[in-house]
């Protein structure tokens, strides 16, 4: 895979700024995908999963998706999509969503022609991952940051940073496209404290440091600080085919994830459920969970994760 992906988080808040992400890499036009090309785009599964093995595909009523107490697997045959509230000319399927026990929002946004968001509701942090395609995110201040094959990350808060010595204060923003776009989106409330803000990063995800991982052989970055000021985080997470997880891990965390590339197996609680790219799971706090990468190539998947909050 010689493209790469990226990030940048935002705080979401007062002011006007322009940032497109370029149509190269993961973020290629929708055109090329179903041509007799073998170029693929990075994340190209994701838009195109494998539904169900051939002789399924066409049963009546078969999914894999699965909701439990403690976990779900929600899987691209049965997504439901539908207007967004307050986005313009966008389709978006919910995910995770605070019904099913989480505390977060995860869901995917088809953008159209002359699309356009809305805002996030008060207090709420949001994340964007571009998946396919080119988005430009806005507000009213006529600063212009052009991107190239990054993610989009965005949060509430009045202070940002970007990688030169300007900073802004930023309220109210939106996010628009001039053709199909696809972004993977993350919300939740934002839990301050006090005299701690959030920046603004501007990087690229395959740039941002490997970090050690104790006793395990899966590749980490992190797309966001450590520092106290964040209350979550999102991992980037590979794994080699026949490279899987040491510990079976239990904890008060939860998870949001997306398979962005490869297959493999995945426990959750007392289940065994075979996954791709496409897939999502949500995780609910002490529900055991463990990983094994199958099949030919890497598996991919954005981790999202709760963090520096006293559980109390």
């Amino acid at each position: 895979m010689g493209s790469v992906s990226g990030f940048l988080l935002i705080s979401v808040a007062l002011g006007l700024l322009k940032f497109a992400v370029a149509d190269e890499g993961f973020c290629s036009a929708s055109s090329i995908i179903g041509t007799e090309s073998n170029w693929k785009p990075l994340y190209w599964k994701v838009e195109n999963p494998t539904l169900s093995p051939s002789h399924l595909k066409d049963l009546p009523g078969f999914t894999r998706s699965v909701y439990k107490r403690d976990h779900a697997l929600i899987t691209p045959e049965s997504h439901v999509f539908s207007p967004l509230p307050e986005w313009i000319n966008t389709l978006g399927a919910y995910l995770i969503t605070p019904a099913m026990g989480s505390h977060f929002a995860m869901y995917i946004a088809k953008l159209q022609e002359n699309s356009r968001s809305g805002l996030p509701p008060h207090d709420t942090e949001r994340f964007i991952f571009v998946v396919q395609g080119a988005v430009t995110l806005t507000n009213a201040s006529g600063i212009s940051l052009k991107l190239t094959k990054y993610v989009v990350i965005g949060t509430n808060l009045v202070t940002m940073w970007i990688p030169m010595p300007i900073y802004l204060q930023i309220l109210i923003h939106s996010i628009k496209c001039d053709a199909f776009s696809s972004i993977v989106v993350l919300e939740r409330r934002f839990s301050p404290l006090q005299n701690l803000v959030t920046e603004l990063l501007v990087g690229s995800t395959d740039k941002q440091p490997l970090l050690e991982t104790p006793g395990e052989v899966f590749q980490l970055r992190k797309l966001l600080p450590t520092s106290l000021a964040y209350d979550f985080n999102v991992h980037i997470m590979d794994f080699q085919p026949g490279e899987f997880l040491n510990v079976k891990e239990v904890h008060y965390n939860q998870h949001g994830l997306l398979l962005l590339e490869g297959q493999g197996i995945y426990r959750l609680g007392d289940s065994w459920y075979p996954v791709q790219a496409g897939d999502v799971i949500w995780m609910a706090p002490y529900v055991p969970q463990w990983y094994a990468a199958l099949g030919k190539t890497r598996t991919r998947y954005l981790l999202y994760k709760d963090v520096n909050r006293n559980p109390l």
